[in-house]
C-alpha cells in the first residue's frame, strides 16, 4: 500500500463508489423504477405469460438460447481479460521500461503497476462470476420453460405459477447479467489509473454519466416505455385478458 499516494486511494475510493452506487441506484433504490432495466424486467415477465398460452414454443426457446449464448460469450471474454492480466504481470519489467522511454506515466514503479494490473483483474474476475451465475440462472429458467405443461394438462393456477416462476428467474438472470456488463464498462474507467489518478477519476466519471443516461434518459428507454403495458396475467382462455396497462399487445 505504501505504493499508492493518497490521490491514488481516492481516485479508487471514488472509483468503488461509482460502481457499486450505481448498481444500488439501479437495482435497489426506488428510482429503479424509472429505469430501462426495470421496464425490460416487466416485458420478462410478459414474455413469460405469454408463453404459456402458445402451444408451439420454439421461438420461446430461440430466445431463451440466444441469451444464453450471449452470457456465454461475455463469461468467456471475461475468462481471456483474466489471462491477459496475468501476461502484463509477467512482462511488467519490458512494459515499465517501454513506458519510461516513451515518457507515458503508466505507473511509478513495478508495486504500483501490480497494483493496478490485479485491480483490473479483480473487476474482470467479478464480471466473469456475474456471466457465470447468470448463465446457470438462464439454464435454470429454460428448464422451467420446459416443464410449464400446455392448456389441459394442468390446472390454469398450476400453468401460471410455473410460467411466474420461470419469468423470476429470468429476470434475476437478466440483473446478474447487468452487473456483469456494468462490471466491463467500469473497466474501462479503471483503465485511466494506468494514466494516473486524475484520469482515472475523469474516465470513472463518464463511464457513470453514460450508463446514468442509457438507463434514465436514453432512447432506448423512451422506446420501451412508449409501448409498455406490463403485462400482468395472460389469460388462459380465449376473450380475456388482464394487463395494468390500457393496451391489448395480442389486438
Amino acid at each position: 500500500m505504501q505504493a499508492l499516494s493518497l490521490l491514488d486511494l481516492a481516485a479508487a475510493a471514488w472509483f468503488l463508489v461509482a460502481w457499486f452506487g450505481f448498481n444500488f441506484v439501479v437495482d435497489v433504490s426506488p428510482l429503479r423504477k424509472k429505469t430501462l432495466s426495470f421496464a425490460m424486467d416487466n416485458y420478462r415477465r410478459g414474455w413469460m405469460s405469454s408463453m404459456c398460452v402458445r402451444e408451439v414454443r420454439i421461438m420461446d426457446t430461440a430466445i431463451m438460447s440466444g441469451l444464453q449464448q450471449g452470457t456465454a460469450f461475455f463469461a468467456s471474454a471475461s475468462l481471456l481479460a483474466i489471462g491477459g492480466g496475468f501476461a502484463l504481470l509477467d512482462a511488467t519489467e519490458r512494459i515499465l521500461q517501454v513506458a519510461g522511454d516513451l515518457s507515458i506515466p503508466v505507473a511509478d514503479n513495478r508495486a504500483l503497476w501490480e497494483i493496478k494490473v490485479l485491480g483490473l483483474m479483480l473487476v474482470f474476475a467479478y464480471g466473469f462470476f456475474k456471466f457465470g451465475w447468470a448463465y446457470r440462472l438462464f439454464n435454470y429458467a429454460s428448464i422451467i420453460m420446459g416443464a410449464v405443461p400446455e392448456k389441459g394438462w394442468a390446472s390454469d393456477d398450476q400453468i401460471r405459477k410455473m410460467a411466474a416462476q420461470a419469468g423470476e428467474l429470468n429476470v434475476l438472470a437478466g440483473r446478474h447479467f447487468n452487473r456483469g456488463q456494468r462490471a466491463l464498462f467500469f473497466s474501462i474507467g479503471f483503465l485511466g489509473w494506468f494514466a494516473g489518478p486524475y484520469v482515472f477519476s475523469a474516465a470513472t466519471l463518464s463511464v457513470l454519466v453514460v450508463l446514468l443516461r442509457r438507463q434514465f434518459a436514453s432512447k432506448a428507454r423512451s422506446a420501451v416505455l412508449s409501448g409498455q403495458y406490463p403485462i400482468s396475467e395472460v389469460p388462459l382462455k380465449s376473450g380475456e385478458y388482464t394487463a395494468t396497462g390500457s393496451s391489448n399487445p395480442f389486438t
